[in-house]
């Protein structure tokens, strides 16, 4: 879904920037994705992903954090020989 959303938005982009058929269709395109952009459904949508997002951010830093502390780990044991960690 996500695919096919990324290329139909490209299309349209494309469409946009390469058409020759003037002011006048550039107006109405911007007009009619205006109207889509700020129907109930796609806002509705915008606020759950928004919704979403700030649910897992916290998860997505603890995670990045953990990683990372693995990282150095390995690194440090390996470049000291010792087997230090870092807690």
């Amino acid at each position: 879904m996500r695919g096919k959303l990324l290329f139909v938005a490209g299309a349209a982009l494309g469409y946009v920037l390469g058409s020759r058929a003037g002011r006048a269709r550039y107006e109405q395109i911007k007009t009619v994705s205006g109207k889509i952009w700020n129907s109930n459904g796609v806002q509705k949508s915008v606020h759950d992903v928004e919704g979403f997002v700030q649910d897992r951010t916290p998860d997505v830093a603890d995670f990045i954090g953990e990683q990372t502390k693995k990282v150095v780990r390995k690194v440090s044991s390996k470049s000291s020989g010792k087997g230090s960690q870092i807690s």
